[in-house]
């Protein structure tokens, strides 16, 4: 393996013929009074994923996905993790090229992963070579960051978190000399990116929109740009389980009307006056997200924002996870890094 492991906890890269099966997960999740009692039933079935039960308990199911094998000429990366949030356990994952010491700083991607906002982690081995592939090919310091997953933790706490990482990297670029040895030697935070992909595009957006509206300030971090892949919005009925699961409890809005899932609901900021960066959108032809994701970009674009959309016909939605050194996943490195390194991040309307 071309990979230097420098963290404590490490998830399994590799496994002799059989899928990765971490072990199932039973977790709690607070709901509204019911009226009876009676023996806990599902109340939502998302297998293969998880099953949430009448009494709150949530059981998330074994990945069935084997970890990705990494061609052997793959730029060898370090990785550690970090914790950005003590109060809530939460970690980024932070990885720079392993010749990142020659002097030269890199551009700083903050990476949000996908999951419709109730699976996923940073320790996903798919995840983790997505960002692999990033920090290496880029080349860039990544930090990949976790965020609390719903129905346990329903939106906007995805958010929350990914503002509460923000600022943490904030203080670090505030902090100079004294921040984390690896972004003090390596990190340009005059040139940082959003990136996520599925959910965490959504997440992406939502973060670009309070940098741009001022409510989260990030100064002397400068965001040069935001990459999306595979956005995941409401009104698309193949993902209204994941909206029922993630939007707040209570909430009586379709998603297609909840300003959380859908950028231009009732209750969204407008988007006309506000600030926002240069974005590149990544969609897949195949993706039942695909036309709310034209619609997206046409809408920006009417708006005069700097927006670019890139198309991968014949894939489906969140290929970059699926298959993290396949063909199509190595055009989305290939364009996120044409994305990062262009001036200023910027692209042509």
């Amino acid at each position: 393996m071309h990979f230097s492991m420098a963290s404590i906890s490490t998830p399994p890269l590799s496994c002799p013929r059989r899928p990765w099966c971490p072990p199932r997960r039973r977790t709690r999740v607070p709901l509204q009074p019911m009226a009876c009692s009676s023996p806990p039933h599902v109340v939502e079935d998302l297998r293969p994923f998880l099953q949430l039960f009448s009494d709150g308990s949530v059981i998330r199911f074994p990945d069935p996905l084997p970890p990705p094998s990494p061609p052997p000429d793959q730029p060898v990366v370090e990785w550690k993790d970090v914790v950005y949030d003590a109060s809530h356990k939460l970690k980024l994952r932070m990885y720079k090229p392993a010749d990142a010491s020659s002097g030269k700083k890199l551009p700083v991607l903050v990476y949000f992963h996908g999951g419709g906002y109730i699976l996923g982690s940073f320790e996903k081995p798919n995840f983790h070579a997505c960002c692999l592939r990033l920090a290496g090919e880029l080349p860039a310091v990544v930090l990949s960051v976790d965020y609390r997953l719903a129905p346990e933790h329903r939106l906007p706490t995805a958010f929350d978190d990914a503002e509460t990482a923000l600022r943490w990297v904030r203080g670090q670029a505030a902090a100079g000399e004294n921040a984390d040895p690896w972004l003090a030697e390596s990190a340009d935070f005059g040139r940082a990116f959003l990136c996520g992909d599925s959910a965490g595009g959504n997440i992406v957006h939502h973060m670009a929109v309070r940098v741009g509206l001022g409510s989260l300030g990030l100064d002397p971090v400068r965001v040069a740009g935001c990459a999306m892949l595979c956005l995941m919005f409401g009104g698309v009925p193949e993902y209204d389980k994941l909206w029922r699961l993630a939007l707040p409890l209570g909430s009586t809005a379709k998603s297609q009307d909840h300003p959380l899932a859908n950028p231009f609901a009732p209750g969204s900021p407008a988007l006309d006056g506000v600030a926002l960066p240069p974005m590149l959108v990544l969609v897949a032809g195949r993706d039942k997200q695909r036309s709310a994701t034209v619609d997206y970009v046409a809408r920006l674009k009417a708006m005069g924002k700097p927006v670019e959309l890139v198309e991968f016909e014949e894939q489906g939605h969140a290929f970059f996870y699926y298959e993290p050194y396949g063909d199509a996943s190595n055009g989305v490195v290939r364009a996120v890094k044409r994305f990062v390194l262009a001036d200023d991040g910027a692209v042509s309307n």
